[in-house]
């Protein structure tokens, strides 16, 4: 059994949104039983899954006190991927769910505010010697913000290949427990869900490749040719 934990000191950076989703595509893609975990106790997984119809994945609740136990029963009982949402803090919940992860996905929107908000949580993670992954969520296509992001996060830890992007389908999906391969006309966040499972798989398997990073606008690569072309210059 695997397990993914979505971490991040910042509230709103999507990952309860990443986690059911996420999660809903595992099982689509063969990658079950999934199992999830919510705890955050603001509880919004749980109350998206209460309202979801389908009846995968299986929903868990516990308890700090018992989180171990429960996760050898679930490890026992057969399921292959288990999901744990948990809340935006750095608090001994966040990091005993930590403790126990294979692989813990770090979301963040492109936003000075929630780029300055990522160190502490990388460096609780390095310090339990644990993999991470940057997931940019919520990005604006074609945005020099975005392609600075990328940078930023390249530069600080591995990043998901896979940007998600601004759409109104995710909000709109979770609102009756659905997610976005589950709407109609859904394609491109659909896409965008799947191309980011398939990666995040490749790396719980072992078998993911140094990812290739979308290509910067032309105004930043100008902008960078002129910083190293400076620094020459100063040399």
């Amino acid at each position: 059994m695997h397990i993914v934990v979505f971490a991040s000191r910042k509230g709103g950076s999507g990952k309860t949104t990443l986690a059911g989703h996420l999660a809903v595509e595992a099982e689509r893609k063969g990658a079950g039983p999934v199992a999830l975990i919510d705890v955050d106790p603001q509880g919004s997984l749980s109350d998206w899954w209460n309202m979801r119809q389908e009846e995968t994945p299986i929903f868990v609740s516990t308890t700090l006190a018992r989180l171990a136990e429960n996760v050898e029963t679930l490890r026992t009982s057969g399921i292959k991927l288990l999901v744990i949402d948990t809340p935006p803090s750095l608090s001994k919940i966040v990091a005993e769910v930590i403790r126990l992860s294979d692989l813990v996905v770090i979301p963040t929107r492109p936003s000075p505010h929630d780029l300055r908000s990522i160190g502490a949580t990388v460096e609780l993670v390095e310090q339990l010697n644990k993999p991470l992954v940057f997931v940019l969520n919520s990005a604006t296509q074609r945005a020099r913000v975005t392609a600075e992001s990328i940078k930023l996060l390249s530069q600080h830890g591995t990043l998901a290949p896979s940007i998600m992007h601004q759409r109104v389908d995710f909000a709109a999906s979770m609102i009756d427990g659905r997610t976005v391969m589950e709407l109609q006309g859904s394609k491109r966040a659909s896409r965008e869900v799947g191309e980011l499972w398939e990666y995040l798989n490749q790396r719980l398997t072992g078998a993911a490749r140094r990812p290739v990073l979308p290509a910067l606008p032309k105004a930043v690569e100008a902008k960078r040719s002129e910083s190293e072309t400076s620094l020459s210059g100063a040399a």
